[in-house]
């Protein structure tokens, strides 16, 4: 047999696999399948990755696609159909036409890429018409949609993955590895964010997505058509899941742990008028250059946890520079803080007793790379050339085995109420001056006797 991404998913995940299912995947509850169906609601440019990575698994269908813009269909079904010979079915009727595509029978599960005003409503639509939900990340409108998405977990029993990339990056899954392994001694903080500049992603000319002009709103194309709102309308951390996703398995967050407080403060907002006003085709006469923008160019967030620990997260999305996820993780034993994009060489750590108190850094390669998950030692020849470095590959394998094998998600729905609860926690707490804030036990008690479950293997 031929080597093939297809070929070699095929042969190490299906073979053996039992698909008995837990009452909480009742929706696809025969154990005779061996295939999961999945509707896309959104099929912007973000659920092409998404499509690549399920349409080359032959335990994979995808059924159809819900978006109301044509545009992105057109563009999604040329992803598509990379993979595949068949069309799926469209729902392209206006902004409520989802919904028939959950009456659909013939779908098990739904991977929700759409705006992020749309996240908490689309989850809960759909596990109320009993599908199972992966979701991409953000932060909640308000912090009752969290409330209202673990609820409708609880009643129907249906269960939801956030999609969080970053917690599989290689380097992160390294060091997380160093930490179950108990090389960092017992943690007492760490550090993240979105410091990511993202000017070129919130304006466009309305024809390219990227990088192309000043427009956001109707007059633009993809993400600035609604995602640059959210600066206006909004001041916090607008995008918590990247940084706080890692930090939050390394300590146990709702499997032991879980964070109680936070406190958050906002600079003043220069970036995004600095860009309009400069860009070719801006100004300062520009229309978009009288625009308030309201979020702080930079937003951070302080963190309480019950075991003692604390986090740092920052957003930094609206000035120039360099991509970091300013990632730090310290114990009573080492420490590692990352830069740049996250090879094996772009980071420091220390650790006292190996290198004899010297009080200088160490480069992270060989650490990184002597530490490798096993994740990444068995499945990192596939997952390059996925998208964001190989971290959507993990995802999307962790979503489907976790469906076909009944287990639990690696990041469920206490993990996305809890990490997407941030952004108007953090909201309320910029309002108040900086006021501390109480993070609701969305786990209502079960923190304390959940076990970890990411990543404990090199299987999902």
């Amino acid at each position: 047999m031929p080597f093939s991404r297809r070929n070699f998913i095929k042969t190490s995940t299906l073979t053996g696999v039992a698909l008995t299912l837990t009452n909480q995947l009742k929706a696809f509850s025969s154990s005779k399948k061996d295939k999961v169906r999945i509707g896309m609601i959104g099929v912007g440019f973000r659920s092409h990755e998404h499509m690549g990575n399920f349409l080359q698994r032959e335990d994979v269908e995808i059924i159809a696609f819900a978006d109301p813009q044509q545009r992105s269909i057109d563009e999604a079904l040329k992803e598509y159909k990379k993979y595949r010979k068949n069309e799926p079915a469209i729902y392209k009727n206006g902004n409520e036409d989802y919904k028939n595509l959950l009456k659909r029978e013939d779908i098990d599960a739904v991977v929700i890429c759409s705006p992020w005003e749309w996240h908490s409503v689309q989850a809960i639509d759909a596990m109320n018409a009993g599908k199972i939900v992966g979701i991409e990340v953000c932060g909640a409108m308000k912090l009752q949609d969290c409330w209202d998405v673990v609820n409708t977990s609880e009643k129907t029993k249906m269960p939801l993955m956030m999609m969080e990339n970053v917690c599989y990056r290689r380097d992160v899954m390294a060091i997380m590895h160093m930490v179950k392994k108990g090389m960092f001694g017992e943690l007492i903080h760490g550090q993240g964010g979105y410091e990511h500049d993202l000017r070129g992603v919130l304006f466009n000319d309305g024809k390219t997505a990227y990088n192309s002009g000043v427009e956001f709103g109707k007059n633009a194309y993809s993400e600035a058509q609604w995602r640059t709102q959210h600066y206006i309308d909004r001041n916090g951390e607008l995008y918590p899941t990247h940084g706080v996703g890692p930090v939050a398995i390394m300590m146990d967050i709702n499997r032991g742990n879980r964070m109680t407080k936070l406190s958050s403060i906002a600079s003043k907002a220069r970036g995004l008028t600095k860009y309009i006003k400069e860009h070719k085709n801006g100004g300062k006469n520009h229309s978009n250059a009288k625009v308030k923008f309201k979020c702080g160019d930079i937003v951070n967030t302080q963190i309480q946890c019950a075991n003692g620990e604390t986090i740092l997260l920052t957003h930094d999305t609206s000035l120039q520079r360099p991509y970091n996820l300013g990632f730090r993780v310290q114990g009573t034993e080492g420490i590692w803080q990352d830069y740049g994009w996250g090879e094996n060489n772009q980071g420091f750590i220390y650790f006292e007793k190996q290198m004899k108190h010297s009080h200088r850094w160490d480069s992270t390669e060989k650490w990184i790379t002597e530490n490798d998950h096993p994740l990444w030692k068995k499945y990192g020849l596939i997952a390059e050339g996925t998208g964001h470095g190989g971290m959507d590959f993990f995802v999307d394998h962790a979503f489907i085995e976790c469906i076909k094998r009944g287990t639990d998600f690696p990041m469920d729905v206490y993990d996305f109420a809890s990490w997407y609860a941030i952004t108007p926690l953090s909201e309320k707490s910029i309002a108040e001056g900086g006021q501390v804030q109480n993070i609701p036990d969305f786990t209502r008690g079960k923190w304390k006797t959940k076990k970890p479950v990411f990543a404990l293997t090199d299987d999902y």
